[in-house]
Formats: structure tokens, sequence, C-alpha cells
């Protein structure tokens, strides 16, 4: 429900300066869906490549659920839309597009990232835990600025919402590797996710995500510079 009362409040503002949704890029159904869509699913094969890697190196195959009921399903996709729109509408909403306005993209990108990264050393509770707040501020905080640079790029929050739901929903709902317990696969085991150790964890755990997060700002750069506009002859 947070979603819909944000997006309220970002209509209400954007309003007050005679904007309109738009401004956040909520418009041009067809290209905003196109967006969204290349953002779920190329960031949900990130995550299903870093769940399955686990698996191979654990070698603990994923299995099937057999208790796994559609109202659980439905209630986790709910949390994760819920989630999403909440940290998207807040992070890559109307705040950015005023930093974007006031500071220009390169520092409201940075600022971004920063504040993403520090947020999320509350919603983890890693306060007093310096080891685990340099983690979160690194690997939430680069999430951040890919997140960031993709609404700047496209000037819409579509795919950073695409981004960011395409992570989350493969990671929670397919591979059981979130707050969620029990989803669609589970590990053979029978653990409550697959574990891995040592350099496998570091590369799985950290490298690779960077590694995508370094392909998507990448996209993402190319993308603007095929929207900016060509200068015509003098």
């Amino acid at each position: 429900m947070i979603g819909p009362i944000l997006l309220a409040i970002t209509w209400v503002l954007l309003r007050l300066e005679g904007q309109r949704l738009s401004a956040i890029g909520i418009n041009q159904g067809a290209r905003r869906m196109a967006e969204f869509g290349m953002g779920f699913v190329l960031f949900g094969l990130a995550a299903a490549a870093q769940q399955l890697g686990f698996s191979a190196v654990a070698r603990d195959p994923f299995v099937p659920n057999p208790s796994m009921q559609p109202a659980a399903l439905l209630d986790g996709l709910r949390f994760i839309v819920n989630s999403v729109l909440f940290e998207e509408l807040v992070f890559r909403g109307y705040l950015l597009y005023q930093a974007v306005r006031w500071l220009g993209e390169r520092r409201a990108v940075w600022l971004d990232a920063a504040a993403f990264g520090v947020y999320h050393w509350f919603s983890y509770g890693a306060l007093g835990n310096p080891v685990a707040m340099a983690y979160l501020f690194v690997l939430t905080g680069a999430v951040g600025l890919m997140l960031a640079r993709a609404f700047v790029a496209t000037g819409s929050v579509a795919a950073p919402i695409g981004l960011h739901l395409g992570w989350n929903s493969v990671n929670y709902l397919v591979f059981s590797a979130g707050p969620l317990g029990a989803a669609l696969l589970v590990p053979a085991s029978g653990a409550k996710r697959v574990q891995v150790d040592g350099w496998a964890s570091l590369l799985l755990n950290a490298a690779w995500p960077l590694a995508a997060i370094a392909l998507v700002i990448a996209l993402c750069a190319r993308y603007a510079r095929l929207r900016a506009p060509v200068a015509g002859p003098a």
C-alpha cells in the first residue's frame, strides 16, 4: 500500500511546482514498459546466475518446493513489490529528480548512492558492526549508484524499478534467498539457503554483483548517448 501513497505524495509535490508525473518518467507507456522489462530480465538473470553459482559450488541443487502454496507466493510478491516501490520512489523518485536539478547529474547520482548505502545500515541492523557496515555501504551503495544512473539515463523510474524487482523477485520468490523463507525452489539438502565460504563466497557475494552493476552502468551510459539529441550543422 505504501507505493500508491508515495506516488500520490510525489504527484502533489510535482503539481505544486506545475509539473506532472512525467517529470519522473511516468509516461510513454510502451517505452517505459520496455525499459522496465529490460531491467527486470537483465538483473533477474544476474540473480539467477549468482544462485546457481552458489548451488554448483556447494553441490546442493535446487529442487521444487512441494509445500509452496499460491497464497504464500502472492503474499511474497506483494511484499517484494511494496518494498521495491517504497525504496525506488523514495531514492529514485522526486528527491533524485530535485537533486539532479539543483546539483547536476554527477553529484546527484553519487549522493543518492551514498544515501542508499547508509539506509541499508539501518534496514539490515548493521550499526555497530564496522565490517558489516563497510560491506553494506560498498555493495548497496554500488546498487544505488546503478539505479540512480538508470534513472538519469532513461529519465524515468521504470528501469530502476525493473532492475530492483528483477533481482529481488528471482532471489526471494524463485531461489528462497531472502526474508520470505522457502519459495518456489529450495536447496535439496534441506538448508534454508545455499551457503558457500572462502573465495567462492567473495566471488559470488561481492565480485559477481559488482560486475553485473558495472555492466548495467555501462549500458546506461550507452543508452544515454543514444538518447542525447544530435547537434545539427552550425
